[in-house]
């Protein structure tokens, strides 16, 4: 397997509050994290690269080979948990800081399945003939559409598409929502912030990830948000199964 990230600050933004994570883990698996931060000031920042630095140590020091899907779920939600009360007591602990959060979108992937978690708006998509997206947004315009008030066309430009619902660090506890999907051989994994997934179409993406190579598809990615208009800071890692 092959994995490639890169973020980027976008062409608005005067810092990048977006963070993320990648590497290989003991039996030749992959841990991909990606964080989108939120928060006056560098509050955003702080919560995303906690966030990230927790997730990944954790998983790392607490992965085993003989682990079963459920127990890599329950793995990285405990290190989600982990990295939500340390981002939150830090927010209580500095007036500065009070407030912030962040998502998360954590994938490990190995042999034939992915197992993901997510908190927010950052996503996971798996990527073949068609572009998936795996994971449930919790967002404002994200429940105006399962509740039928908005269609996913009039979401796409709605005024509080970037509110979320759910976000790590913000309370002392949080849930995220685990996912355990079957493998192609060809499949591949996009984890992604909103600054991606808003500013580039579902076309786009597919077309991209499918025709280029592994080491070239985050750079393509980052640079046709960034063509989009890049208001938003850019994410996006690729696993290749």
């Amino acid at each position: 397997m092959q994995v490639f990230a890169k973020t980027d600050k976008g062409k608005v933004r005067s810092i990048n509050q977006d963070a993320f994570y990648i590497n290989t883990l003991s039996d030749g698996a992959v841990l991909a994290v990606v964080c989108d931060g939120m928060g006056g000031a560098s509050a955003g920042d702080i919560a995303s690269k906690t966030a990230v630095e927790i997730i990944s140590q954790y998983v790392l020091n607490a992965y085993n080979s003989s682990m079963t899907s459920d127990d890599i779920t329950r793995l990285i939600d405990n290190a989600i948990s982990s990295a939500n009360l340390e981002v939150f007591t830090l927010s209580q602990k500095d007036e500065q800081l009070k407030g912030m959060g962040t998502t998360a979108v954590v994938a490990v992937v190995r042999e034939a399945q992915a197992i993901i978690c997510n908190v927010g708006d950052s996503r996971a998509y798996i990527v073949n003939d068609n572009l998936v997206q795996l994971t449930r947004d919790h967002s404002v315009v994200q429940s105006l559409v399962e509740s039928g008030k908005l269609s996913p066309e009039e979401a796409r430009v709605h005024p509080e598409k970037n509110v979320i619902t759910r976000a790590l660090g913000v309370e002392g506890n949080v849930l995220s929502d685990g996912y355990c999907v079957d493998l192609g051989e060809n499949d591949k994994i996009l984890l992604c912030t909103d600054g991606l997934s808003n500013y580039a179409t579902q076309d786009s993406i597919l077309r991209i990830v499918n025709d280029n190579a592994s080491d070239k598809i985050t750079d393509l990615l980052v640079k046709e948000a960034n063509q989009n208009g890049g208001r938003d800071n850019i994410t996006a890692a690729v696993i290749s199964h």
